[in-house]
C-alpha cells in the first residue's frame, strides 16, 4: 500500500499522510491508514529532482511544516507567502497559461525529512520554497506544469488545507 512507508516512519501524531505520485499526477490522503481522498495535481514541468534552482519537484519524505492563508478568499494571490489583495483569474483551458506563476488560495509549506536528499544544503525543500498550493492554471492540473511545487485546484487545496494538520507526512514518489 502507498502509505506503508509513511506508517513505517512511526506516525506524526496526526495519523494523516499524503502521497504525491508524480507518475500519475495524483495525490492521495490517508487518515488512520485508510484512503480518504484522491486529487489530481501538477508537479514540475521539468520532472523530479532535489537540487536548488532545478525547478523540479523533490522526491522523498517531507512533512507539512507551515499552513498559510487560512482565511484568504479562493483565488487570492500570495507573494512571499503574504496575501496581495489581488484575485487570480482562474484559467480552465488545458493550454491556457497565466502571465506569472502565482501561488493562490492556500499554502502548505513542505520541509524535507531526509538529510542529503531533501533536507540541508542545496537540496533543502523548505529553503527551496516547495509548497502544495493553488494555481490560476487549473486547466493544466493533471499533467506536469509547475516550477517545482505541487499544484492543486483552488477548491481542492482549500479542502486539503482545512483537513490536514501541521506535521502531516508527505511522501513524493515516482
Amino acid at each position: 500500500m502507498m502509505a506503508d512507508r509513511l506508517e513505517a516512519e512511526g506516525g506524526n501524531g496526526t495519523a494523516q499522510a499524503i502521497v504525491v505520485d508524480v507518475t500519475s499526477q495524483r495525490m492521495y490522503l490517508f487518515e488512520q491508514g485508510s484512503l480518504v481522498g484522491s486529487y489530481p495535481v501538477s508537479t514540475a514541468e521539468r520532472g523530479t529532482g532535489n537540487q536548488e534552482g532545478s525547478l523540479q519537484t523533490p522526491l522523498g519524505l517531507h512533512r507539512v511544516d507551515e499552513k498559510i492563508g487560512a482565511d484568504a478568499p479562493m483565488g487570492m494571490i500570495f507573494r512571499g507567502r503574504r496575501p496581495t489583495g489581488q484575485q487570480a483569474e482562474i484559467l480552465t483551458g488545458p493550454d491556457e497559461r497565466a502571465e506569472r506563476d502565482d501561488v493562490t488560495s492556500r499554502i502548505l509549506w513542505l520541509s524535507g525529512l531526509e538529510p542529503g536528499v531533501n533536507q540541508g544544503g542545496d537540496v533543502d525543500s523548505k529553503r527551496r520554497y516547495i509548497y502544495i498550493h493553488g494555481t490560476p492554471e487549473e486547466g493544466r492540473i493533471g499533467r506536469p506544469a509547475s516550477h517545482g511545487c505541487v499544484r492543486m485546484t483552488n477548491a481542492d487545496v482549500i479542502a486539503l488545507f482545512d483537513r490536514v494538520e501541521v506535521g502531516a507526512l508527505v511522501d513524493i514518489i515516482e
